[in-house]
């Protein structure tokens, strides 16, 4: 965060030399960065966010001190309010930027920070790492998806922020373009465009750090000929300085996060099997800091069935890795023994407390026949399936069981079940539970309404059972909340 106490410390610095020096509008002049309010090739801009408009310097700077009793106290009161006010806001400003969680959030946040500095009403950023690994997008203030169109219709090395993306020489002089309209030496569509949709000048900066190089580039445009002063070109250097090294961090997050969801994709069925008698649908949403939820379908001999689910402790990347071996794990012991469901998990106990001794999981485990309509089943403490009919709905009665990896010896009895012709049988991990935002008991009681409401219609199709309870129990999506867990939803429907 900048530090307002040290840039006023600087400029206070500044304005006793000056009363040391040559006087003081000269020095202050000379020697404060932001002090510079006089150029300005453009009418005046209005006050924008709390920016002072300039403050006329004094035509009486070669007498002395003495000559002038009232003004020096009087002047340098106003120039430290202007700055006090200015460094406020950009204060303001970048809390209001720290306080954004997402790259859309942050990119939102900046352009209108930008507006308000540079007194622009509209403008644009193009978010485009240098190391082209993405991910990439562009946003608008006050401009339609339309109007970003026309503008990207513009050669990119024609316009300044263009510039900027392709890696061209920019020098101040590049990324300002006071009379867009007046110009007759810039690129005929620039112009054509700028007139199309009522914009006069524009100025555009780049967002870079030292560590990962360009991230993008912004650019600011006014309704009429202008280009902000230099006060309002410093304090926005400032503000999109601190704004790149926050944009770096998010986009490390939304990257890690990008591979954290790859691998869990890749370590889980990329699609269900086919098995005559039965139709699958699955719905999985991992949450952002890792997934440790898994389901599982395979076919097995003789047209059998395996399906299972189930979840790991703990998050992150080390979860990750336990579920991928405890799913590779369940596929072998069902090939191997999967008629017998209470072996398979204890094989998969069993191999919890061997790879993963400090870990426990939860896991249910189906052998299902398909054409005898029998499913044999057993859990290892996690919640028990939910039968969707035209007739009932009803959770199976299961044995309550202890998690894998918290007994010496985990072993529970199985259940077997007949569903009836069209009746689907949903499978599904804590997560939606936990979603849900109740006390478990109300959780599961939510879910037997969302589950008895599917319309009759949509009974035929698994994937439509699947949605529309997904949609019941958790109306605003999944992926909402910083503290989120898996949802992983397996529907089998019987013919």
């Amino acid at each position: 965060m900048l530090d307002i106490t040290l840039l006023v410390r600087v400029h206070v610095d500044a304005l006793i030399a000056a009363q040391n020096d040559m006087g003081v509008c000269d020095a202050i002049r000379r020697n404060t960065p932001v002090g510079k309010l006089a150029t300005m090739s453009a009418p005046h801009l209005p006050k924008v966010a709390g920016i002072d408009p300039t403050v006329p310097v004094s035509t009486h700077t070669d007498g002395s001190l003495s000559e002038v009793p009232a003004v020096p106290s009087a002047f340098i009161q106003d120039r430290l309010a202007g700055w006090v006010s200015d460094l406020t806001t950009l204060h303001e400003l970048t809390e209001r930027l720290a306080r954004t969680s997402t790259l859309d959030d942050a990119l939102h946040e900046l352009l209108e920070a930008g507006a308000a500095l540079l007194g622009a009403r509209r403008g644009l950023i193009v978010f485009e790492p240098s190391d082209r690994r993405g991910p990439v997008s562009t946003i608008g203030l006050g401009l339609a998806h339309a109007e970003l169109g026309q503008i990207e219709t513009v050669p990119r090395s024609a316009t300044s922020y263009g510039r900027i993306l392709e890696g061209l020489p920019a020098s101040e002089d590049s990324l300002t373009t006071p009379d867009l309209l007046g110009d007759t030496g810039l690129d005929p569509r620039r112009r054509e465009v700028a007139a199309r949709l009522g914009y006069a000048a524009s100025y555009a900066l780049p967002i870079t750090t030292d560590r990962t190089g360009r991230l993008a580039a912004a650019v600011w445009l006014y309704d009429e000929p202008a280009e902000p002063l230099e006060r309002q070109r410093h304090l926005a250097g400032l503000y999109t300085g601190y704004a790149a090294e926050h944009l770096a961090r998010l986009l490390e997050l939304e990257r890690a996060r990008t591979d954290v969801a790859t691998v869990t994709e890749e370590l889980l069925p990329s699609r269900m099997p086919r098995i005559p008698g039965v139709e699958l649908a699955v719905r999985h949403h991992a949450a952002p800091q890792g997934g440790n939820d898994w389901y599982d379908a395979l076919a097995l001999p003789e047209g059998a069935l395996g399906l299972a689910v189930g979840s790991v402790s703990g998050s992150g990347p080390n979860a990750l890795a336990a579920m991928g071996r405890l799913r590779a794990g369940l596929r072998a012991y069902a090939v191997m023994e999967g008629e017998d469901p209470v072996a398979v998990l204890s094989d998969l106990e069993l191999l919890l407390r061997l790879t993963e001794p400090a870990r426990s999981a939860t896991a249910l485990f189906a052998y299902c026949e398909p054409a005898r309509r029998k499913i044999l089943l057993a859990g290892a403490g996690h919640a028990p399936p939910l039968i969707i009919g035209d007739r009932r709905t009803e959770y199976v009665e299961t044995t309550l069981s202890a998690p894998l990896g918290m007994l010496a010896c985990w072993e529970a009895p199985s259940v077997e079940i007949e569903p009836a012709p069209g009746e689907t049988v949903l499978l599904y991990t804590d997560g939606l539970l936990h979603r849900a935002g109740d006390s478990m008991d109300r959780a599961f009681t939510r879910l037997h309404s969302a589950a008895a409401s599917v319309p009759k219609a949509l009974r035929h199709d698994a994937a439509a059972v699947a949605d529309h309870v997904l949609r019941t129990v958790l109306p605003d999506g999944p992926g909402q909340g910083e503290d989120t867990e898996d949802v992983v939803l397996l529907a089998a429907r019987f013919e």
